[in-house]
């Protein structure tokens, strides 16, 4: 049974590695001709292109070696069961799942090895990528900014942008952060960054900056604006930008990750605090915790003070201390939205974090679902060419990558989750699996 093992291990070994190569050679062909326009008339030396290319690698071995492992299984097993060793080998008594295991145990060993890259070299790899590419663009940094995330690399400000349009955003909010005393927040239509000599400069369309004091909700003032300035000192954000806390979700490690979550409730908890002192302060019972309940809830207060007013047309003191609580109240209402729109922005936050520590160890895992199809797949098809197994390879990894992205996506906003939308992919692949291998074991 070792002489078995060790010639199946073979089989497996020598379509994988040359797998590998070819589809990192395609990867990295497809992303090079991306990348050649921000080399060309920027003057790099030969070593910063070799070093950016070699950076960019990482991403590329992450997605390359689970598609490998998928195709070298069903060229292996393909070609074995074209040539009738695998009738042999179930003749001579070994059963299917023996067949296969050395495989198996193969995938496993390259999915540790793919678990310790995607925890401690891809994020690393990542990191530096993105540091050298903000001095390939004109060796002047500019703001990475994700639609529907926030962006908390400028001192005074935090940005989120609702979509991007080429290099205009749209739906912008601006939050100020470091005031424990006052709020702004400012609101615009459109906006474009733009960044000259040692200054960056976000330009912002049709919009309104709010202020609040924080200690005391009645000081409200808000603000049209046409078009308004945001002026960022270049120094500060670079100094900002070199900190580990300022790291994307795919820059992390996971140790890193659990760190920015735990920070992030510490927020959350400061913000439902916020939110129970206004409820408290309106006398508003402790059951309605979503906006829509508490603005309705306001609106109520609203209402009966609209009604003392008419109940007191002759006494005007009373009357305009009345409407003194009615602004106050609109004001606490628009607080309570900017609060509710920082609070679900920081949960999102915290989804993207988790869903990327599970894609960790999701896509580690999914070189042996990946065996656990090929290999069977392999032996229904009965063809061991690089043609059919490419084909049926790139189909699964496909819908497979699809359904990561959907369960990625639905647990960002909220709606799934991030575990069971990491996962769910790795399931599905696993039945598909069982499936396949007892229908190849029916027909053999």
């Amino acid at each position: 049974m070792n002489t078995l093992n060790k010639y199946l291990f073979k089989q497996s070994l020598v379509p994988f590695l040359l797998s590998v190569a070819v589809i990192t050679t395609v990867l990295f062909l497809q992303f090079l001709i991306r990348a050649v326009d921000r080399f060309l008339g920027k003057g790099l030396d030969v070593i910063t292109i070799f070093e950016y290319l070699f950076l960019n690698m990482a991403w590329i071995i992450a997605l390359s070696v689970p598609m490998s492992l998928l195709i070298s299984s069903v060229m292996t097993f393909g070609r074995m069961s074209q040539q009738n060793e695998i009738t042999a080998l179930k003749s001579a008594g070994v059963n299917l799942f023996n067949i296969i295991k050395p495989s198996l145990w193969f995938s496993l060993f390259v999915a540790i090895l793919l678990c310790i890259f995607n925890n401690f070299v891809l994020p690393e790899m990542n990191y530096n990528a993105r540091l050298l590419a903000k001095d390939i663009y004109q060796k002047k940094p500019e703001l990475t900014i994700e639609p529907g995330y926030f962006v908390d690399m400028i001192p005074q400000y935090t940005i989120i942008v609702k979509q991007l349009d080429g290099k205009d955003f749209k739906d912008v909010r601006i939050f100020s952060k470091n005031d424990t005393s006052e709020q702004t927040t400012i609101y615009a239509d459109s906006g474009n960054l733009k960044s000259d000599g040692n200054i960056i400069t976000i330009n912002l369309k049709n919009g309104e900056i709010h202020e609040i004091d924080l200690t005391d909700y009645d000081y409200y003032r808000k603000i049209k604006f046409d078009t308004h300035q945001i002026i960022i000192s270049l120094d500060d954000l670079i100094l900002n930008r070199t900190s580990e806390s300022n790291r994307t979700d795919r820059e992390m490690r996971v140790p890193q990750m659990l760190e920015e979550i735990q920070k992030n409730r510490v927020f959350i908890n400061a913000i439902y605090k916020r939110i129970n002192d206004i409820k408290d302060n309106l006398d508003i019972e402790k059951t309605p915790s979503d906006l829509i309940s508490i603005v309705s809830e306001i609106e109520k207060l609203k209402l009966k003070k609209s009604k003392e007013i008419s109940k007191n047309k002759n006494q005007i003191a009373d009357g305009m201390e009345i409407n003194e609580e009615i602004i106050g109240l609109n004001n606490t209402s628009r607080q309570l939205q900017n609060e509710f729109t920082i609070l679900n922005n920081y949960k999102k936050t915290n989804n993207k974090f988790r869903v990327e520590i599970h894609k960790k160890f999701t896509l580690a895992v999914a070189c042996i679902l990946f065996t656990l199809v090929g290999a069977p797949l392999g032996i229904l098809v009965k063809r061991g060419g690089i043609t059919i197994a490419s084909a049926l390879s790139i189909t699964f990894f496909l819908i497979y990558y699809i359904l990561l992205i959907w369960g990625e996506q639905l647990a960002d906003r909220n709606l799934l989750n991030p575990g069971i939308g990491s996962w769910l992919p790795n399931i599905i692949l696993f039945i598909s699996g069982i499936i396949i291998l007892k229908q190849s074991n029916r027909k053999n």
